[in-house]
């Protein structure tokens, strides 16, 4: 893809902003904050055609559409190459951007955070199930979204603490969440809920830190390279214990898929911004005891222990 307008990274983080921000940007869907109203354009047009339509509408990226489906794109950076080079008259299709990361409508708006950050791209074309265009995401879209979605949880916040005083939840707690293959849309919940309950329990900022990183990258993994499964958590007094059991299709190589870099993810997932070989090896870093057990076409189970009083740093 070739490069749209660059931007800041947003000063959010997936897995250790304040609770209540990760929760919404876990509830919220890419398609809650898009910008449905589209400004298209077609291959048959010239890249000039484009360039003005860029300026009068103060744009830095035109998606290329044809029937519904995207096709393709072209940014500011593709309209400054045709400037340089000398075909702002070719057309569209021969010019454009074909390989196009895009996003998902019913992604969890912390995957947009992500692409965002990772990419440094203002903006993503968003896609339903049927691979139609049907939004554009833009970085302002997400703060100027989370900024009003905030403002009414604070609201709803103090409404529901006026003359109430919350108990303190116990210390023990048993915790269980379901995942499944490529739905996208749940992925993150239970490292969300978790760490809120964590937090609810007083413990150390680094252990939930920790907990949060195991429990992220086993959710994504299952969600990406499993069949589904179960994400388990029980809070003990002096430990957390993280299991994630899935149905298949089990590893083939477990010491290959705990090296760095290693990864079975197919183009698709790639194209979604995961499959970069660090989920085990990032849950077993921040592990103080770490166990995977998996059998071809039976399943994977990987139990993450994180110990309240250890010594051992994330990094």
């Amino acid at each position: 893809m070739s490069e749209q307008e660059t931007m800041q990274d947003i000063p959010l983080s997936t897995v250790d902003s304040p609770s209540v921000v990760l929760e919404l940007i876990h509830q919220l869907k890419i398609k809650d904050v898009m910008t449905s109203a589209l400004l298209i354009g077609e291959k048959t047009q010239t890249m000039r055609h484009i360039q003005a339509l860029m300026r009068e509408n103060k744009v830095a990226g035109i998606p290329i559409v044809e029937d519904n489906h995207l096709i393709g794109l072209v940014s500011t950076e593709d309209i400054i190459n045709a400037l340089d080079k000398g075909y702002i008259d070719a057309l569209v299709e021969e010019r454009m951007t074909k390989d196009v990361i895009h996003l998902q409508d019913d992604m969890p708006l912390s995957f947009a955070i992500s692409y965002l950050n990772k990419y440094r791209y203002g903006r993503f074309p968003v896609l339903n199930k049927d691979n139609e265009l049907v939004g554009i995401l833009t970085s302002t879209d997400v703060i100027r979204n989370l900024l009003i979605e905030m403002n009414r949880e604070v609201m709803r916040l103090e409404k529901l603490q006026k003359g109430t005083e919350e108990a303190v939840p116990s210390t023990y707690s048993e915790m269980e969440f379901t995942t499944a293959h490529y739905n996208f849309e749940k992925a993150g919940r239970a490292s969300t809920e978790i760490k809120k309950a964590l937090k609810q329990r007083n413990f150390d900022s680094k252990l939930i830190r920790r907990v949060a990183i195991a429990c992220y990258e086993l959710e994504i993994n299952q969600v990406v390279h499993s069949n589904g499964g179960v994400m388990r958590c029980s809070i003990l007094p002096d430990k957390v214990i993280i299991t994630a059991a899935d149905t298949g299709p089990g590893i083939e190589d477990v010491n290959q898929a705990l090296k760095e870099g290693y990864s079975t993810a197919n183009e698709y997932i790639r194209s979604l911004g995961f499959g970069a070989g660090m989920g085990l090896a990032n849950t077993k870093r921040v592990s103080d005891d770490f166990t995977i057990n998996s059998a071809l076409g039976k399943g994977t189970t990987v139990r993450s222990v994180v110990f309240v009083n250890s010594s051992k740093d994330e990094n």
